[in-house]
């Protein structure tokens, strides 16, 4: 009866349906399957790569008033003034959502109607495009360019903005470690277009830089517990708007939704409060790993590490022979629409040990 219904069904064509697993993904499930090692460089999920959380942070989930509802558009008011002390921003700036990928697409539906473009950065985080066609709305890549650091490619840039209705920035990006600069914000004010910063990383610098642009004014900022507590299964995350008519509008919006649970809006300053041991535990090993590896490429902050490797083969290849001759799990650069090959992203997140035993067996090979 289900196979019935479902040639009966009409399914919308905002996404590739019937898209089919690439030859790295099907090369991991089959080893899995089959019981054989696999060293994984890709994880970036602290409770998976053994960060210790602080047992405080469950204690503030039994505050009794979680257990009330009183809805607010924007957030609780508590929720939203912790926030705005990090953020150094008045709090009816702030508006709370469950994640980041919700930040987006209110955001995408705030910005542009069905049909618009929106300029994000590439390479870069890979659900950018599933975000935005859920949303009906067009992705129009602009590139960094790699020379002893990345940068945006400001004259490749300027001509796309005619067909766009805003402009992404991730700051540091995802997975270049790369920073927004102050003299790339100005540039990007200059085409006249709302600009969203995605700072979720921004609190894991390897060192500082006074070029860079931090919680710029003007844009909209985007940042939440995911990655600046390591608590992506609490869903809460927030928009720092620009001015009160959008901070309005995306009331409206979230309005709709009511998506964030009242216990984690309770908890959210006292976990605020624990974040600095968090933090200090996850840059130690960010650090450690960062030490051990060579061949990669300049990186300012982030989780990752990008590595070259000899353009002998494609990087799929190189992909698909370390996980079968050495029983790596890296991953290709292609998987963030780098425009160039080979390249291999590793997470600086992973527990050291493994992280080594694995660029051991990568460097191996390609020697």
């Amino acid at each position: 009866m289900a196979t019935g219904l479902e040639d009966r069904l009409k399914y919308s064509r905002r996404l590739d349906w019937l898209s089919t697993e690439n030859r790295l993904t099907e090369a991991v499930r089959r080893r899995r399957a089959r019981g054989a090692e696999i060293l994984d460089l890709t994880g970036t999920n602290p409770a998976r790569a053994g960060i210790a959380h602080d047992p405080a942070i469950l204690d503030a989930l039994l505050a009794p008033a979680a257990l009330g509802y009183e809805p607010e558009s924007a957030g609780l008011r508590p929720a939203r003034e912790a926030i705005a002390r990090y953020e150094g921003v008045d709090p009816d700036r702030v508006l709370l959502t469950a994640s980041t990928s919700e930040a987006y697409s209110f955001l995408f539906k705030l910005l542009a109607d069905p049909g618009d473009g929106v300029l994000v950065p590439r390479p870069s985080y890979p659900l950018f495009e599933h975000l935005a066609r859920l949303e009906n709305v067009r992705i129009l890549p602009y590139p960094l360019r790699y020379a002893e650091g990345w940068w945006i490619d400001l004259p490749a840039l300027r001509p796309l903005a005619a067909r766009a209705c805003a402009v992404i920035a991730v700051s540091p990006n995802n997975p270049t470690g790369s920073y927004l600069k102050q003299s790339e914000f100005a540039a990007i004010q200059e085409l006249g277009l709302p600009v969203i910063v995605d700072e979720v990383f921004r609190d894991y610098s390897y060192f500082s830089d006074p070029r860079r642009c931090i919680r710029p004014q003007g844009a909209f900022i985007l940042n939440g517990f995911s990655k600046l507590l390591g608590l992506p299964q609490m869903k809460l995350g927030w928009i720092v708007t620009p001015d009160a008519g959008s901070m309005r509008r995306l009331e409206w919006i979230a309005d709709t939704y009511l998506s964030v649970s009242a216990p984690v809006q309770h908890a959210a300053a006292r976990w605020l409060d624990l974040r600095a041991g968090f933090h200090a535990r996850v840059m130690d090993r960010l650090r450690e790993n960062l030490r051990q590896t060579h061949g990669h490429l300049h990186v300012e902050g982030g989780w990752s590490a990008i590595l070259r490797l000899p353009a002998t083969r494609s990087e799929e290849d190189w992909a698909l022979d370390l996980l079968e001759s050495q029983g790596v799990l890296i991953q290709p650069g292609y998987f963030y629409d780098f425009e160039q090959e080979p390249f291999a992203v590793v997470s600086l997140l992973t527990p050291p040990e493994v992280f080594a035993e694995g660029l051991r067996r990568i460097w191996r090979l390609v020697n």
